[in-house]
This record gives structure tokens, C-alpha cells and sequence, in this order.
């Protein structure tokens, strides 16, 4: 399932920190995206030791790229028009439209029914099957990492953002009725990590300080569980996500430790489903809590991790997520540098992961891509090369051209003569991938809708 991320994605808008980059799955963790100065790649995630390669291209500095399930759209934010939001139908090589801003888009969030661009003081809400922009959220406190989720589920289509930029208070927005639902009181110190289970039921939540990962209820906001990373230092949480079936929850951060803790819920009589060590731990300190102090018993009565992976180095950006892979359950690691590392996860005693797989995704330059792939590792390309944009939008059409796009402008581009042809697909819905993936896409023809936006 898509992952909750801390500062936005791994370079932002500006590249500061590291090279141009970014990585993240898609809302279901069947496919990984990644982006260079050098372009974009997407990957299949079906195998352990094999990973395919379905799509590549050359739009440079890429910071955001964000896969639409398994359906064949694909939004990319580059550094060279930060403000600008391009959404692709990669299969077929052409751009759908683009979108821009009044400022850097931080975060692109979507599911089957909305697309959420994140500012660092305002949201725009857009119904993705036409692109119509339904809501501006404006004024929203300042927001600098893009820090926002959106549930996958899209019949209960939860938006959840910072409401506060010195405390983490966060807001639940109801994304298709287009009103807000609470506020929870989640952490004493700013947010820094947010992610929704897939059925958009609970939603988890970290601060800046990196130590205490809470578990809420949606969409009432009550506190349901409270994990400790850790109690010795504060730590920058990359990324929170919860597994498939919402049992388990992993966190990534700069350290070296991976941290997948596990949702028990109580029985009726009081006791825990599943009798683990960490659990009779935690009845146990919560039996003593009134007799210790306030700070030691809070941190005391909190569950430990149910099970870890130890990196092998620290300090490199990631994003984390639980997927199912070959019908057993792994944990997923992509790193800032083009490696993504695959692990196996016992579901019923946890402990250390073992390291099933690791793939290399990106060299220290792409154009040595064919040399840098890990011993043992196996990433295969697409069959073809897809047309790049520009080429697609010169060929000839298949038909008479009867209907035309203007691109944006406050003449409609009658000075400029910016005239676009309109593409065959854009004629009625767009069937996103030969399965049939949903939502079929109905694009504007008027340019109207959200910000300014531009079909093609």
C-alpha cells in the first residue's frame, strides 16, 4: 500500500540534502517508482529475485512520481517546473494533461476518486476522473515538507494533513464530501509522518522527535495503540505503512533499524489474542505504572517492536512498506540511492528479518545503469521503448483532427497561436491498461477545472 513519508520525498523541489530523487510505491505496493536527474523509472514488485522493469523515461530531475495502482497514469513533478504537475498515460507515451501551481508542489497524493497536490500553505483537491478541481484548502499552516495522506480506500476517502506547524495536531478531511471530520491532539511536538490502513479504518502517525508512533481510529480519532521506537535519541521518521491486512504497522528513519510492530487487539476477557513476550511485558509495566513516576511509566507501558531489520548503514533516505510477495509477507526498504532491499517477515514470532533479496535500481549515474545492478539480482527492461511525448504528439492522427485544445493562457492562446491536437484517447474514456483498471478517465476539453490546467 502506498507509504506514509516524513519530509515529503527524498529530494524535494529545491534537491537539497542529496542528489535528485525519489522513491515510492503504489497505493498497494505492487510497483515501485523511482526518479533521477536522469528520469524515471517504474518496477513490478511480483518477485523476490526478479524484479521488472515496465517502464523508463528520460524527464530529468524527477522529485515526485506517483503511480495510479496498476493502471497506466502516472504523475511527475520535476525541478525544472516545480509548479507544474505532469500526469501521463505511459503506455501509451502521452502526456493526459498538466496542472500548475501558485508555488513547489511538496506531495501528489491519489486513489480511484481524488488527486491531492500538497503546497506549503494550501491543498488542491481534484476529482481524478475529469480533473475538475473540487476544493482549495488555503491558509493551511505552513507545511514545508508536504506532509499529507490520502486513504486508498476511495469509498471512504480520508485527507489528513498538519493542523498546526508547532504542534502535531492533524486534521481529517472527508476528500469526497468535501468537509472536515476532527482534529486529533496526536503529539506534543510537529508531525512528521502520517499513513492510512487500506480500509481507511485507522490511521498512524509519528513527530519529529521520532520516539512514540501512535495508532488512531477513523474516523472518531480515538487513541487505539501506542508503539516506542525507542527512548535513547530522536530520530527523522522517513516513512510509516501499515501491511495488507492492517495487522502490522513498519517505520523507517535516518537510523539503521527498521521497526514493524504489531496491532493485538484485546480479547473480551481482557487478554491479549496472541500471548507474546512483549505483550505480558506490557500488562505487566501497566500494572506498575501507579506505582512509578509519570515519565517513567508512560514510556514503560509501551509495546515494542514485534519485529526489526537492521540496514546495513544509517543515515540513508528511505521509504518502507509490507507487502505480500509470492504468497508470504515481506518487508520492502527502497533507499535514496537506488537500492531496494527485500526481507522476510514472520508473521507469528517477528524477531530479526532475514535478508531474502537486494536489488540495485540506479548507479551513481544512470548511464552506467547496465553495470550497477547487485550480484545475484536480476531487473529486466521493457521490450520496447515507449515515444517520448513530443515524438506521440507529432505523429499523424489516426483520423481528422475535428477538435482542439488551447493551452492556458488569458487569450486562450489565439495570439500565440498555442494550439494542441487533440489525441485519439481523449475523444471519450480513457481505459487506463488493458485489464480494465478503474477509474476510465473522462478529460476536459474547455481547460477548465483546477489552478491552471492544460489537456493534451
Amino acid at each position: 500500500m502506498e507509504t506514509g513519508e516524513g519530509a515529503g520525498g527524498p529530494g524535494g523541489p529545491d534537491g537539497q540534502g542529496i542528489r535528485f530523487g525519489c522513491a515510492s510505491f503504489n497505493q498497494d505496493s505492487t510497483s515501485l517508482a523511482l526518479g533521477t536527474k536522469n528520469g524515471y523509472k517504474l518496477f513490478s514488485l511480483t518477485m523476490v529475485d526478479k524484479l521488472d522493469c515496465i517502464h523508463e523515461s528520460e524527464t530529468p530531475d524527477v522529485y515526485i512520481v506517483e503511480r495510479l495502482f496498476s493502471s497506466s497514469l502516472v504523475v511527475v513533478v520535476s525541478t525544472a517546473t516545480p509548479q507544474r504537475m505532469n500526469i501521463y498515460h505511459f503506455k501509451k507515451g502521452t502526456e493526459i494533461c498538466n496542472y500548475s501551481y501558485p508555488s513547489n508542489i511538496l506531495s501528489v497524493k491519489l486513489n480511484r476518486q481524488r488527486l491531492v497536490v500538497c503546497l506549503e500553505e494550501s491543498i488542491y483537491i481534484h476529482n481524478i476522473k475529469d480533473m475538475k478541481l473540487l476544493k482549495t484548502l488555503l491558509n493551511t499552516p505552513s507545511n514545508p515538507s508536504g506532509l499529507c495522506a490520502l486513504s486508498i480506500n476511495h469509498s471512504n476517502s480520508y485527507l489528513t494533513y498538519p493542523g498546526s506547524a508547532t504542534i502535531g495536531e492533524i486534521i481529517v478531511y472527508d476528500a469526497n464530501n468535501l468537509s472536515t471530520v476532527t482534529m486529533i491532539p496526536a503529539h506534543d511536538s510537529p508531525l512528521a509522518a502520517l499513513t492510512f490502513n487500506a480500509s481507511a479504518t485507522k490511521l498512524a502517525s509519528a513527530s519529529e522527535r521520532g520516539t512514540v508512533i501512535r495508532v488512531f481510529s477513523i474516523p472518531e480519532g480515538q487513541r487505539l495503540f501506542e508503539f516506542r521506537r525507542g527512548m535513547k535519541r530522536y530520530v527523522s521518521i522517513s516513512s510509516l505503512s501499515f501491511s495488507p491486512d492492517g495487522q502490522f504497522l513498519c517505520a523507517s528513519s535516518n537510523t539503521e533499524t527498521v521497526h514493524i510492530f504489531k496491532l493485538e487487539q484485546m480479547g473480551p476477557s481482557g487478554e491479549d489474542d496472541a500471548a507474546t513476550w512483549s505483550a505480558y511485558m506490557g500488562k505487566m509495566f501497566s500494572a506498575a505504572s501507579s506505582y512509578l513516576p509519570a515519565q517513567v511509566s508512560g514510556m514503560m507501558s509501551q509495546d515494542r517492536a514485534f519485529a526489526t531489520v537492521h540496514l546495513l548503514s544509517s543515515g540513508q533516505r528511505n521509504v518502507c512498506t509490507l507487502a505480500m510477495i509470492q504468497k508470504l509477507p515481506r518487508l520492502l526498504v527502497a533507499t535514496d540511492d537506488g537500492q531496494l532491499f527485500i526481507y522476510n517477515v514472520d508473521p507469528q514470532d517477528g524477531g530479526e528479518c532475514m535478508l531474502a533479496h537486494k536489488h540495485r535500481l540506479f548507479g551513481v549515474d544512470d548511464d552506467q545503469f547496465e553495470g550497477t545492478e547487485s550480484e545475484g539480482s536480476e531487473v529486466t527492461r521493457p521490450a520496447q521503448a515507449y515515444p517520448s511525448y513530443a515524438a506521440t504528439a507529432a505523429l499523424p492522427a489516426s483520423g481528422p483532427v475535428t477538435a482542439t485544445l488551447t493551452g492556458y493562457c488569458e487569450d486562450g492562446g489565439a495570439v500565440k497561436g498555442e494550439v494542441i491536437p487533440e489525441h485519439e484517447f481523449a475523444a471519450g474514456p480513457v481505459c487506463l491498461d488493458d485489464e480494465n483498471e478503474f477509474p476510465p478517465i473522462n478529460w476536459c476539453r474547455d481547460g477548465t477545472g483546477g489552478g491552471r490546467g492544460r489537456r493534451s
